[in-house]
């Protein structure tokens, strides 16, 4: 169990995809509420699942990239060592060898911690 109301309803979406755009809408436009829970109430790495982990590990990296940006305080569960993958996970769908070399390569820290690489392009929101 996640623990946080806000990350178990986007963890509960049936498309992965949806849930991070959803989950991106709420970073850039600094939802209060959103902001807040994360704060207030603390995700128990403990009590998660291995699927629950997995996606933690991944939205994890989001925020902390959008928490620097809009350089707000970052809650310490963000960071916990449980939160990033052995191997790199690449959110983007088609892409070769060259390109994963150079994600790993640009990618801000909050990504290169987690073993995540996202495509910097495809998560701002216009």
């Amino acid at each position: 169990m996640i623990g946080n109301k806000y990350l178990e309803d986007l963890f509960n979406y049936e498309d992965e995809d949806t849930s991070i755009n959803q989950l991106l809408e709420l970073l850039k436009y600094k939802d209060p509420n959103f902001i807040c829970s994360l704060k207030k109430e603390h995700v128990n790495l403990d009590l998660c699942t291995f699927d629950e982990t997995r996606y933690l590990t991944i939205v994890s990296s989001l925020i902390d990239y959008y928490f620097q940006i809009h350089e707000l305080e970052i809650p310490k569960w963000i960071r916990d060592d449980r939160l990033q993958f052995d191997t790199p996970y690449y959110h983007t769908k088609r892409i070769n060898d060259f390109e994963k070399f150079k994600l790993q390569i640009e990618s801000p820290s909050p990504f290169r911690r987690r073993n995540t690489y996202f495509d910097l392009d495809g998560i701002i929101r216009v």
